[in-house]
């Protein structure tokens, strides 16, 4: 039986429920990171997670030697499209090692970790970023915050897009942040789920440790101001390599 993430983000819906994501905001948030990092020119740059590879693509036009990898066939088929000398993209699984790669910094943006129904596959995957990270890499986690979720959610909400009407519930239950999208389309009704764990920063020290990593700094928004658990709208995470 496939992970909800494998079955859903692989779905023509998925993009189109989340098709007006804000590329501006994420250009910015971007170009802030490899400024903090100072990253010089052709640093190669892995894209962990990079969906169809907007934000791997902007980092490429930055000047960096980017490669993105996700699990979804049909992202990756799109993403492809993109590729040039200085940009790549192929189907891989996060929680594997990337055997002939080698990488100076690893971007994992916009909560793309918290899926696994182990946890202990959050410290794999970690142990894998560390086998194929340069010693003394750098490894940024965008996540949630976790209390700012709780705060402000809506249990309910209706988005119409493309004709469609998207009705999403959202709740926090054992603590797994869960959201059920239910839609009709051609006279068809669909149910899909979403399900991220509500990682703390005390969760991500612990899983960070585990794989040899030291966190180095947290910031808790695009600006990266200094991570406030009470206000920050993120939870961003530089880590470096042991």
């Amino acid at each position: 039986m496939k992970n909800w993430f494998e079955s859903w983000f692989d779905t023509k819906y998925y993009h189109i429920l989340y098709k007006d994501r804000d590329l501006g905001e994420a250009e910015f948030f971007i170009e802030n990171l490899t400024k903090e990092l100072a990253l010089p020119q052709n640093t190669k740059i892995l894209d962990l997670a990079c969906g169809k590879g907007r934000h791997a693509k902007f980092l490429n036009k930055l000047g960096f030697d980017v490669v993105g990898v996700d699990l979804s066939a049909a992202s990756i088929d799109y993403a492809k499209r993109m590729e040039n000398s200085t940009l790549h993209f192929f189907e891989h699984d996060m929680r594997k090692p990337l055997p002939g790669h080698e990488f100076d910094c690893v971007f994992n943006l916009f909560t793309s970790i918290g899926y696994f129904e182990d946890q202990d596959d959050n410290i794999k995957m970690l142990h894998a970023v560390h086998s194929y990270l340069k010693p003394k890499g750098n490894l940024i986690i965008d996540f949630l915050n976790v209390a700012q979720v709780e705060r402000d959610m809506l249990a309910f909400e209706t988005k119409q897009i493309e004709g469609i009407d998207f009705n999403i519930s959202k709740s926090i239950v054992n603590n797994v942040i869960e959201k059920t999208i239910r839609f009709k389309d051609q006279g068809k009704d669909y149910e899909y789920h979403e399900r991220v764990h509500a990682l703390t920063l005390e969760n991500f020290e612990y899983f960070l440790n585990a794989a040899d990593f030291e966190i180095v700094k947290t910031v808790g928004d695009y600006n990266l101001t200094d991570f406030n658990v009470g206000n920050s709208d993120r939870l961003i995470i530089f880590a470096k390599k042991r």
